[in-house]
């Protein structure tokens, strides 16, 4: 069974776990590297993980209760999990543009649209961003076919904009978004 709710303080372990996951799995959906995460104290991880508790923003984790957790980050009893395996995350936060998702990843045993784990997450930040705007952006690297499809599948449309991706410049993101 597969559990989505908002990130507390209490899990900065499992939310660093994850993200140094993401960044060895996907490392250019990502703003930032896995050096540089590793390098990251337990102060920053903790902010990291009260994103969940913005009013103004959302940080959404899918945990499959049925499957044995990572192992790394495992809840101690200082941790707001029970148990279970966390396998994907996404957040969303107020931009000048409108509300914007960020920080999307599914673990590889758990992507695809049989197991439901994207929509889940997706489901979860577009029904935070409806209580923002009207429309939900994103930016994702022009060489990530496999999100800009799963993007696609669920509404969300090219804008024609692109960015420099932060880490090489000469390498872009395009802006997609979705009217809600």
């Amino acid at each position: 069974m597969i559990i989505v709710r908002r990130t507390v303080e209490a899990d900065w372990r499992q939310v660093r776990a994850l993200r140094l996951e993401m960044l060895s799995d996907t490392p250019l959906a990502f703003g930032e590297t896995l050096a540089s995460a590793e390098r990251l104290g337990e102060a920053v991880w903790r902010e990291r993980a009260r994103r969940g508790e913005n009013p103004r923003g959302t940080a959404l984790v899918a945990i499959d209760d049925g499957a044995p957790s990572s192992g790394e980050g495992d809840d101690d009893g200082a941790g707001a999990t029970g148990g279970g395996r966390w396998v994907g995350t996404m957040g969303g936060y107020l931009d000048p543009v409108g509300p914007m998702l960020v920080g999307v990843y599914v673990s590889p045993a758990w992507r695809g649209r049989a197991a439901g784990v994207t929509d889940l997450l997706l489901d979860g930040v577009e029904q935070w961003a409806r209580t923002e705007a009207d429309e939900l952006y994103l930016h994702v690297h022009t060489a990530n076919p496999r999100a800009i499809a799963a993007y696609e599948r669920r509404g969300y449309e090219a804008t024609g904009t692109l960015f420099p991706y932060i880490l090489n410049p000469h390498q872009q993101e395009q802006e997609m978004k979705k009217r809600l």
